[in-house]
């Protein structure tokens, strides 16, 4: 193949077209927020608290709408074997985003907070909020590092440029607005972005559907002509494995700092539920096309197109059935927009996971936890040096593609399994403390990792009932690989192990300090008995350092572009959730 300046051409106009709208953004709001006093990091991580309705919507959809989204939608509807049934991201994470409007997005941004870790630090200590920041990190990193990945195989396939340097290219137009614009650059970006994902796509699907080679996908939905029915089953010894796995999307889609930074950075809590609500919608719409495509792939004879006899499946190359559907069904002009639309997915996530590590270590572990004093440009600037260096980690990451997505679903995981059950625990357990903390990260790292990873080759330590060994054969190796199938849900198994364990210790912990079984010499990590101590991060101590803003009663500037505004008041939010806010005064006195 030889490369298409046409496509070439298209893409360096879609990613002008992005650079210049980040770059607008950050100058349209370069000061906003500075005359009520904000503080310049916090304006690059949260956009000042004063995201409209209408980027909110665009930015809090593209939470999850990103290159893995869409094409791994695509994947599983196609793959024979899984189809529709087993595609359970768009419903996994409107689901998730629906649970985070209705029990997270209040409690989370009455309180003020800046970022995911902010009340772990602030009930459990700096120490733990640092273990808590590593499947934080690595979950962010490796989804942009996997996501970018993506998109070089895509501009592969369509335009046959080399894949290193597509993926280069992307990473830097992405880290370069991200510096220069924060969150505001992100969520004016994600606006141009999902627009062009779902207008790419869209336009894509009507001719792939009228090309001879393709069959009418209502027959091919439930009858087997070129491979299985696209709709899919799941077999009744399957049913668990498919309840753990849209567990892990549902409930982990939540303790994302990409989905709290957009909670954080809406002008209230209730108009934080609104937009996640909204998401949730969106989430469903965009994911359309993509199963579209996905049973357009599963319902061709490959035979009568210039890709070959031999289907992508018999290939290998089944996870990238979308430009591969748009490469050989559709004109070339047609495939162009699809490319921009995978290219806009892309960015739209690496963009916003980017920021949030930054955000993560640049508060909670740069100034929370060594540097309490470091003034706001030093957070600033801390900030900027990292946007960049885990931006290039992600880089080099997903130029390493044999590992990317492995490293991701483990990632994932550890997300699901220890930062959700510590997350219920801060927000609606009273009495929790560091010590179950401890405890219930432990728990959910054993029993997770004791699961093994297959997509790492991580062999397992924990053989759950049910478990057998797979043999899988790489069609274009014949090489034959053997992997151990756990069909337990180990995985949600682990999270609910790491909640249980969280405050079974935390009220053993209190019990034995406070009844004087166990000395308070003992409570070295000043969680029970020293509550007052240097190390204990409680509400007075941060707001008198002025790390943490927990001004709760403060007003929001009122919104001039939304006529209902006055509706989403701070105020209102917090007389509804400060009864059960574990950091009211009773709380802190137990």
């Amino acid at each position: 193949m030889a490369i298409h300046v046409e496509g070439v051409a298209a893409i360096v106009i879609f990613y002008l077209l992005i650079l210049f709208v980040g770059i607008w953004a950050a100058w349209k709001n370069k000061n906003s927020g500075v005359e009520e006093g904000a503080d310049r990091s916090e304006i690059i991580m949260v956009g000042g608290r004063d995201i409209g309705l209408f980027v909110g919507a665009f930015t809090m959809t593209a939470t999850w709408v990103g290159g893995g989204y869409i094409n791994g939608t695509a994947e599983y509807v196609y793959l024979p074997g899984y189809g529709l049934a087993w595609a359970q991201a768009p419903f996994g994470y409107a689901m998730s985003l629906v649970l985070g409007g209705l029990f997270f997005a209040k409690p989370m941004r009455s309180r003020g907070y800046v970022t995911m870790l902010d009340p772990f630090q602030q009930l459990y200590g700096k120490r733990m909020g640092g273990l808590l920041f590593i499947p934080a990190l690595m979950g962010e990193i490796f989804w942009s590092a996997a996501i970018l990945s993506a998109l070089g195989a895509t501009l592969s396939v369509i335009v046959d440029i080399d894949i290193n340097m597509s993926v280069v290219i992307s990473a830097l137009i992405a880290i370069f607005y991200t510096l220069v614009g924060g969150m505001y650059s992100v969520a004016y970006t994600d606006v141009v972005q999902l627009f062009c994902i779902f207008v790419g796509l869209w336009i894509s699907v009507p001719f792939a559907l009228s090309n001879p080679a393709v069959s009418d996908i209502g027959v091919t939905a439930v009858k087997e002509l070129y491979q299985d029915p696209w709709l899919g089953q799941i077999e009744s010894t399957d049913k668990w494995m498919w309840a753990d796995n849209f567990c892990l999307l549902m409930l982990g889609g939540i303790p994302w700092q990409v989905y709290f930074q957009r909670v954080l950075s809406a002008s209230s809590a209730t108009y934080a539920q609104v937009l996640s609500f909204l998401a949730a919608f969106g989430c469903i719409v965009m994911a359309v096309p993509s199963v579209l495509i996905g049973a357009i792939g599963a319902s061709t004879d490959w035979n009568q197109t210039s890709y070959g006899p031999i289907p992508p499946m018999k290939k290998d190359e089944s996870e990238m059935i979308l430009p591969i559907v748009l490469q050989y069904l559709c004109p070339p002009y047609v495939s162009f927009f699809g490319l921009g639309a995978v290219s806009a997915a892309v960015m739209s996530s690496a963009d916003s996971s980017i920021l949030s590590a930054s955000s993560m270590f640049a508060r909670n572990i740069y100034q929370l936890a060594f540097r309490q004093s470091a003034s706001d440009s030093e957070i600033v600037w801390v900030m900027r040096i990292t946007i960049f260096v885990f931006g290039a980690l992600a880089t080099a990451m997903a130029l390493l593609t044999g590992t990317v997505y492995g490293l991701w679903y483990l990632s994932s995981d550890l997300v699901y399994v220890i930062i959700f059950p510590q997350l219920l625990s801060v927000l609606f357990v009273r009495g929790t403390n560091t010590y179950g903390s401890v405890a219930g990260y432990i728990f959910g790292l054993i029993l997770r990792i004791g699961g093994g990873e297959p997509y790492l080759k991580l062999p397992p330590f924990i053989y759950y009932p049910g478990w057998y060994i797979k043999e899988l054969v790489h069609h274009t190796t014949q090489e034959v690989e053997h992997l151990v199938v756990q069909k337990f849900p180990f995985k949600t198994m682990a999270m609910l192990a790491s909640f249980l364990g969280n405050v079974a210790f935390s009220y053993l912990f209190k019990y034995l300090f406070e009844s004087g079984t166990l000395s308070a010499k003992y409570d070295f990590l000043d969680a029970v008995v020293a509550r007052h101590s240097a190390e204990i991060m409680d509400r007075t101590t941060l707001v008198n350092r002025n790390i943490i803003g927990l001004n709760e009663m403060a007003p929001v500037r009122p919104r001039l572009s939304v006529t209902l505004a006055s509706t989403f008041t701070r105020k209102e939010t917090l007389t509804e959730e400060d009864e059960s806010s574990p950091e009211s005064p009773s709380h802190e006195n137990e």
